[in-house]
């Protein structure tokens, strides 16, 4: 996506040899749009609830979140289909991935397409591929049935990431640029895809954690290309990955718990969660900035995953960041709702647009921060090279 079409004018920091970049980024949704405003209608519709107390938190939920509009893949036509779906206690594992299989293909080709048309080389250039979903069981995996789709070399590296939620899409980062540093003249197709198909079900007042995800998850894809020693004149990098670091907490692993059944996906959220980041983002976020000698939480842009209200709150207080410091993130959450690996890449795009606008008075270093199961935080000191 161009900058109002102002993005090939733009001036650019000299990349750091050897250093990874993104050079191109691209995202694809379902035809399916979710308008916050009626959500609850639908979903007490279509899963045949006459509860009155739990449509009346899921409204309340739904004003909590923040979230404005999103994408599923799911639809009336599916439901039709497969009624299964929203009846208690089916066992429906096989019909869920019937759907998701082919629909987190579809999605990542899209987006994967959508990143290689502004990259504006062949597809063939393609060395590596990383694929990362959490929506998808089967061997082989969707980064076979990617790389074949888009027609990539045979030889292609592959490299797939099951299951790693919310933080994947961070992962995928921190793995693509360690092929990319590590293979002079390589370029890593980093894509993700994810589907709440699997963890659609009827409400229980057993399973509080449903509303949350029926209020707050989307459906989606992205795509970025990554490469070091950009080639002048062909290619357009718009951020470098400087240093990329993993890290979790230990004793928590409890708080973020998903388990496969027959019936899907079951997840349960500690309410601990936010405090958790809270109370450990400081320490984790100073590790990453000494790689560049930073300390003040201010001087850089902050690309972090939305995984709700709440998480950004308790990180924009411990940190004392200025208001409007999270406004990506924010914005992110509000348009596409919490769409697990995916989002963090939402929030890029947009930081890409706000520090092309900004131009000579946007911040030249900045953080890529995601966190999910472990509990996990996925971090990367990022250098902007627009200006």
């Amino acid at each position: 996506m161009s900058l109002n079409g102002e993005e090939n004018h733009l001036r650019r920091r000299t990349p750091t040899p050897g250093k990874a970049t993104l050079l191109a980024i691209g995202k694809a949704f379902p035809r399916q749009l979710v308008l916050q405003d009626l959500l609850v209608e639908g979903y007490i519709r279509d899963t045949n609830c006459d509860d009155l107390a739990i449509k009346e938190k899921l409204q309340r939920l739904c004003k909590t979140t923040t979230v404005k509009t999103r994408y599923t893949v799911l639809s009336k036509e599916i439901l039709d289909e497969y009624p299964e779906l929203a009846t208690e206690g089916s066992p429906t594992i096989k019909q869920r991935l019937e759907i998701a299989h082919p629909a987190v293909l579809e999605m990542a080709k899209e987006a994967s397409l959508a990143c290689l048309k502004e990259w504006k080389r062949p597809a063939q250039d393609i060395t590596h591929v990383v694929y990362v979903s959490s929506s998808e069981i089967r061997l082989p995996g969707g980064d076979l049935y990617l790389a074949t789709e888009l027609g990539l070399r045979n030889d292609v590296g592959r490299v797939m990431l099951y299951f790693l939620g919310c933080y994947g899409g961070a992962t995928g980062l921190r793995v693509a640029k360690d092929i990319a540093e590590n293979n002079p003249g390589s370029r890593v197709l980093l894509s993700t895809s994810e589907t709440t198909i699997l963890g659609f079900r009827p409400p229980n007042k057993a399973r509080p954690y449903d509303l949350v995800g029926a209020a707050l998850f989307g459906d989606g894809a992205a795509a970025v290309v990554v490469g070091a020693d950009p080639i002048p004149g062909v290619e357009e990098p718009f951020m470098e990955l400087n240093t990329a670091v993993q890290q979790f907490i230990p004793g928590t692993s409890s708080v973020i718990d998903g388990r496969l059944s027959e019936e899907g996906i079951y997840f349960k959220l500690g309410r601990d969660l936010p405090q958790k980041i809270e109370e450990n983002i400081e320490e984790f976020c100073k590790k990453l900035m000494a790689g560049a000698g930073l300390s003040d939480y201010n001087s850089v842009f902050w690309a972090v995953h939305p995984g709700g209200p709440a998480i950004l709150n308790r990180l924009e207080s411990a940190l004392g960041l200025e208001s409007g410091k999270l406004e990506c993130s924010r914005k992110a959450l509000m348009d596409y709702g919490n769409v697990s690996s995916n989002t963090i890449f939402y929030v890029m795009e947009y930081m890409r647009e706000e520090l092309g606008k900004k131009r000579e008075e946007g911040e030249e270093w900045g953080l890529a921060l995601a966190f999910g199961p472990g509990i996990t935080f996925e971090g990367i000191l990022l250098r902007s090279l627009l200006f």
